[in-house]
């Protein structure tokens, strides 16, 4: 009988340095597995983070390209839209030695016959 025996204790420190104490290391290799699974999750965090804040980058620099071509646009579509005025065709076809015509255009008709067979 064991009733009469006294019950030694390991010493706490040793116990620790043998992976004994709170963390076991058996309790880690039967883990191992799911351990793995969450360092898995954690870098995939990580690289989701990293992704969405180049991402950001990217649509801050694709909205100034498209500020700037809009800016763009309308300047050439004011610029094309006075080119396109009466007296500035005028001016630009004296340069050239073209005048305006002093009669205006004859209306060509064309006739067509039907005819039955």
């Amino acid at each position: 009988m064991n009733l009469f025996k006294k019950k030694i204790q390991p010493d706490k420190q040793a116990n620790h340095a043998l992976g004994q104490g709170f963390i076991k290391y058996t309790w880690i290799i039967k883990h191992f597995a799911f351990l793995m699974f969450l360092a898995l999750l954690a870098v995939i965090y990580i690289a989701n983070g990293h992704w969405a804040d180049n991402t950001l980058r990217e649509i801050n620099v694709t909205a100034k390209q498209v500020k700037d071509m809009e800016y763009e646009y309308k300047n050439l579509k004011s610029l094309e839209m006075y080119r396109s005025r009466e007296s500035q065709v005028t001016q630009a076809a004296g340069a050239l030695g073209l005048k305006p015509a002093g009669e205006p255009p004859v209306k060509l008709e064309v006739r067509t016959s039907t005819t039955k067979n």
